[in-house]
């Protein structure tokens, strides 16, 4: 009887062998193609698609796992289509369409807005009064009076609209190309930031729009292309870095709602009650739960006798003083002095700090990468204090783009799993002076898209402040302050 048992138990454990020892062959090869798969897109540059959050999808222009072609330039390059999505959006819009944006160009979301209206749907636009013309309005005598940047994004137009490339600009060009034109002569309800009775107070700097009380898109782009594809004349450049995020809810619907109904006011030419920049009222932090993330979002900007903490740079501040591992920052512009003292105390507690700035930014005299980098920057010269770090740091730099395009984002991760992103730079004018929306998202599923987005960003970046820097902080606070003209806060409109 033990024979029969061992004997029948033997033959059983070679069938078994047999067939786990071919589940491990077929295991085995299916691990060898995913990896020849994985090294295949590695090489092709394709990455997986990483999966969204069902309420909240996040999207970037510059995002190496999709692919699209530019509409305007027909080039083939990798991304998400930003514009696409928009447009996807407003044609889905059934009663309104609430838009906030500093500059509008793109003649395709012009076309879809426009095209909202015509179907019956209550169309509402907001823009920034310096960006508030369309370029067919300019006479020759005006464009002769441009500044020399505002001057090439003209000329860029030119080329833009000239369609056919004969030298000159039909009636049916200008129609398919000027935005604002389109915008314009089809009476969609409009108004920018000088409706309050001012020239502007500061910059009218929101990007978003809200659809039936129900969908909100915001993030860091200007619907233009340079923000969002690329230099028309440029076909190398790929679009300002930037990313876009969609919302499904109710409840952040209705506080982006309220946040652009004080500034229409009455809309155009309404009674004079529109709300801009330093004339608005101080708002409080919202609080809300949208698809599992924990949410907080803040408008400002806020009266400069405000309590630090309840500002959005006080946001900023109170999220980044709660982290235990690391803390990634993507910024156009920092110099937020507040901020840099909350790092570096948690720098001094282990957290790991890692930061890129725009180029155009990160070498200013008045940026907050001085402080990191151990230098003085012109703002400790007018304060009397040095907010240089004691521990300078080798992971604050700036990235590698393709020349012509800048690191728009305005975006930071939080331990992995928190997310500060919206319109507001990570200075004293977003702060007090602009009208902005600073949005943080805690999930772990929105947090992986802009992680992944920071690494790509950050692998092949350049650390540390230019020989050129080094001297020049070196000098005198009587000579850098005297020898300096007055910074320009941002002229990020692209």
């Amino acid at each position: 009887m033990g024979y029969l048992t061992y004997s029948r138990l033997h033959r059983k454990y070679q069938f078994l062998s047999r067939r786990i020892g071919y589940w491990l062959i077929i295991l085995g090869m299916t691990a060898l193609i995913a990896i020849a798969v994985n090294a295949c897109q590695s090489e092709a540059g394709i990455v997986p698609v990483l999966p969204q959050n069902p309420n909240i999808q996040v999207f970037f222009n510059q995002n190496q796992a999709a692919r699209y072609t530019d509409p305007y330039r027909k080039i083939e390059r990798l991304g998400d289509n930003l514009e696409r999505v928009l447009i996807d959006n407003v044609s889905k819009a059934k009663v309104s369409l609430d838009v906030a944006v500093q500059e509008l160009r793109l003649p395709n979301i012009a076309k879809a807005i426009v095209d909202a209206k015509l179907r019956g749907v209550n169309v509402r636009l907001i823009l920034e009064n310096s960006y508030s013309r369309a370029w067919s309005e300019y006479t020759p005598e005006q464009v002769e009076k441009l500044n020399p940047r505002d001057r090439d994004r003209y000329k860029e137009f030119q080329k833009f609209a000239d369609i056919d490339n004969d030298g000159r600009l039909s009636e049916e060009e200008l129609d398919r190309r000027d935005g604002l034109r389109l915008i314009k002569v089809t009476n969609v309800p409009w108004i920018d930031d000088a409706a309050d009775g001012s020239k502007g107070s500061g910059l009218m700097h929101h990007k978003f729009m809200v659809i039936d009380d129900q969908i909100v898109l915001f993030g860091s782009a200007n619907f233009t292309m340079s923000d969002i594809h690329g230099d028309f004349t440029k076909p190398e450049t790929r679009g300002n870095a930037n990313n876009l995020v969609r919302a499904d809810s109710k409840e952040l619907a209705a506080i982006f709602k309220k946040e652009f109904n004080l500034m229409w006011g009455d809309g155009p030419n309404g009674k004079p009650d529109s709300l801009f920049g330093t004339k608005k009222p101080s708002r409080k932090i919202d609080y809300l739960i949208v698809g599992r993330a924990q949410i907080r979002i803040k408008f400002s900007p806020d009266p400069i006798d405000t309590a630090r903490e309840q500002t959005s740079s006080g946001l900023i501040g109170t999220a980044i003083a709660g982290t235990k591992k690391n803390v990634d920052m993507a910024l156009f512009v920092y110099s937020d002095e507040f901020i840099s003292t909350i790092l570096e105390e948690r720098q001094q507690l282990n957290v790991q700090i890692r930061a890129l700035i725009e180029p155009q930014f990160a070498y200013r005299d008045y940026s907050s990468t001085l402080d990191m980098w151990g230098l003085q920057s012109t703002q400790d010269c007018k304060t009397g204090k040095s907010s240089a770090w004691k521990q300078p740091i080798k992971t604050a730099g700036v990235p590698n783009l393709v020349t012509g395009d800048t690191l728009h984002h305005k975006f930071a991760i939080l331990d992995q799993n928190l997310i500060l992103t919206g319109s507001h730079n990570w200075t004293n004018a977003a702060n007090h002076t602009n009208d902005e929306v600073l949005v943080a998202i805690q999930n772990d599923t929105v947090a992986a898209h802009y992680q992944r987005e920071y690494e790509r960003l950050f692998q092949d970046a350049t650390f540390g402040p230019t020989a050129k820097l080094v001297q020049a902080t070196s000098k005198s606070c009587a000579e850098r302050i005297n020898s300096k003209a007055k910074p320009i806060e941002e002229s990020e409109s692209q």
